[in-house]
């Protein structure tokens, strides 16, 4: 035998002894394994090695070795193989025993979200209108002053149009962001003739001081009706209807004459502060009452504006804050919260 075949045969037999040494629970055993393959048989193992020697044997031992070398290199990488698979299998049964899911556990609560109360608002106050016969109309937020004020009766001169009370923009001195969604009401009436029968819901901005029930930017919903023969006593049924739909409850309501420039004659829907049953509160600013709408009768001037006949045709025009309604509906009496996106506050509808 020659020195080479001797040299396979030893190492064969050490090869084969180190990966029978490797235990099954080993938690290094396939580090080992690949430890093990790269001293033997890697690139720079031992067989490796021998079989560069090959070349100074005699052209007759050379197929001899060489064919050896061939059969231990198969029968160690067919151990190192075996030993691979059993460790991984080993370690995969382990896995799964520790991993195991217990089937008679309840599961675990996935976190929704939540629609914002002033969204649940808006789509309940539209539910409410549609059932009326009303159909919902969407208008710019950045607006001219035309239409925020000059056809819904507001001359320039009017204190509405202070900078004081109301934003405007840079992009010109008669652009600005609307102060009430009335604008949607002047829109319609010049693209569409009577009888109309519109709500009008969508966000508004004011330079108000912020405190427990005012904000600069808020909602409103504003509904418009045009007819013939309409009257101040249809006006007063639809919003006592709507606030009875609203709200599902006793909620004492009061109408007071006020003036407003684009309805003759004006009146505001009040209601008893809930938070204090009407003796003063922060809330009510300790009036007692809380402001829930605006209403009237389409001014002539308004509709002659918009080239609808006054002596044909007359209706009733009605804005709300949808966060005035909101505080009222789910006894909140903090205009800011809707505002900070805190998620104590949201969670809850």
């Amino acid at each position: 035998m020659h020195e080479l075949e001797k040299q396979i045969s030893d190492l064969e037999g050490r090869a084969l002894r180190a990966i029978e040494a490797v235990a099954l629970t080993d938690p290094e055993g396939l580090e080992k394994v690949e430890a093990t393959r790269l001293a033997f048989i890697g690139q720079k193992g031992e067989l490796t090695t021998i079989l560069r020697a090959l070349n100074s044997l005699d052209k007759t031992d050379r197929p001899r070795v060489g064919q050896l070398a061939n059969i231990v290199k198969q029968k160690v990488e067919g151990a190192l193989k075996e030993k691979h698979t059993a460790l991984y299998e080993q370690g995969l049964s382990s896995r799964l025993a520790g991993d195991a899911i217990d089937v008679t556990l309840p599961g675990s609560r996935i976190a929704s979200g939540h629609i914002h109360p002033l969204t649940q608002l808006i789509e309940e106050i539209n539910t409410i209108f549609f059932s009326m016969g009303f159909s919902v109309a969407e208008g710019p937020e950045v607006e001219t002053d035309y239409y925020n004020f000059d056809a819904l009766n507001t001359p320039a001169n009017h204190p509405a149009r202070d900078e004081q009370d109301t934003f405007y923009t840079n992009i010109g001195q008669s652009v600005l962001l609307r102060s009430q969604t009335s604008n949607v009401q002047i829109r319609v009436m010049e693209k569409h003739k009577p009888p109309l029968r519109i709500i009008s819901p969508g966000r508004v901005y004011r330079n108000e001081e912020i405190n427990a029930r005012k904000y600069p930017l808020f909602h409103q919903v504003e509904g418009l009706l045009i007819d013939r023969d309409v009257t101040f006593g249809q006006l007063k049924g639809t919003l006592e209807a709507f606030i009875r739909a609203l709200f599902k409850k006793p909620l004492q309501i009061r109408f007071r004459p006020d003036f407003f420039p684009f309805t003759e004659p004006s009146a505001e829907l009040d209601s008893q502060c809930p938070f204090c049953s009407g003796k003063g509160c922060r809330t009510c600013g300790n009036r007692g009452w809380l402001e829930l709408l605006g209403c009237g009768m389409v001014d002539p001037n308004v509709l002659k504006g918009v080239g609808i006949d006054p002596e044909e045709f007359s209706g009733f025009a009605f804005g709300m804050g949808l966060e005035r309604l909101a505080m009222l509906k789910y006894d909140i009496n903090d205009i800011r919260h809707f505002y900070t996106n805190d998620l104590r506050f949201l969670e809850q509808f």
